[in-house]
């Protein structure tokens, strides 16, 4: 707890992608934090970062620039946040994890306040998930159905921004524009992805000018990790562990704002 009798906050991945747009949502909602602590890579350490209209200088991600912290959000990859988030819980703080590391974990509640609040205080390991965006982006709107109706079946489709690839997926799809932007590409089967060449990024095929009908990696009976996030996902948030889940996830060529259908 910080002097000032609020608490005390670290950013984990503030100089990233998600991480950038967190200091965004705390510079515009109401002021509860103390202190604020930006940490990130050794390599990023010392840049200065905007919150709340104040300079802040990051800092390295260590075990003693945890000490003090009482919320630790961490918005890192999910070998960092398997590494950090329990050395952050084992040292006070309650963390809130945006990778999926821990998602599927039994012993950490994966919670989305307008549908499952109740769920963040049975935090055993000192860690709460939250699910991909994805699986967010419809959960609202299917917890409330879900709630009145009683939810039996889940048929979805997704149209996903590069974004969620991370900032590689967005220097990816600029990248490709640049090369097919006052061109006449994109009119022959194949020509953006002979003029891409291996300029493709995260993705198994060019994004500009296209639709990629994968999100993700290879998982256990042809589904894309994607596709597996909003089932298990969805099945936990819900309770429903035994919901019959149909997914098919897409990627297009927009850089944030994923949409999807719903049925």
């Amino acid at each position: 707890m910080s002097r000032t009798g609020r608490p005390t906050l670290a950013v984990v991945g503030a100089t990233g992608a998600v991480g950038a747009v967190m200091l965004q949502i705390l510079s515009q909602r109401a002021d509860i934090w103390g202190e604020i602590r930006l940490l990130a890579s050794p390599r990023s350490a010392g840049r200065k970062l905007t919150v709340r209209g104040e300079e802040v200088e990051v800092a390295a991600l260590t075990e003693e620039a945890l000490d003090g912290v009482d919320v630790a959000m961490f918005d890192v990859p999910d070998e960092v946040a398997a590494q950090w988030a329990p050395i952050a819980a084992a040292r006070g703080a309650v963390v809130v994890d945006n990778s999926g590391a821990f998602r599927m974990d039994p012993e950490v509640p994966l919670v989305v306040p307008e549908v499952n609040p109740h769920m963040v205080r049975m935090r055993p390991r000192g860690i709460v998930s939250n699910p991909n965006c994805t699986t967010l982006t419809m959960i609202v709107a299917l917890g409330a159905l879900h709630a009145e109706f009683g939810l039996r079946e889940l048929v979805v489709s997704s149209y996903q921004a590069v974004s969620g690839a991370g900032r590689a997926g967005i220097e990816t799809l600029r990248a490709q524009l640049s090369l097919v932007a006052g061109t006449d590409l994109g009119t022959a089967p194949g020509d953006v992805r002979r003029a891409v060449g291996e300029l493709t990024g995260p993705f198994p095929e060019p994004v500009a000018l296209n639709v990629v009908p994968w999100a993700g990696s290879l998982r256990e009976d042809g589904w894309s990790s994607e596709e597996m996030k909003v089932r298990d996902e969805t099945r936990k948030i819900l309770g429903l562990a035994a919901l019959p889940v149909a997914v098919t996830c897409v990627r297009v060529p927009v850089l944030t704002t994923h949409s999807l259908t719903v049925h």
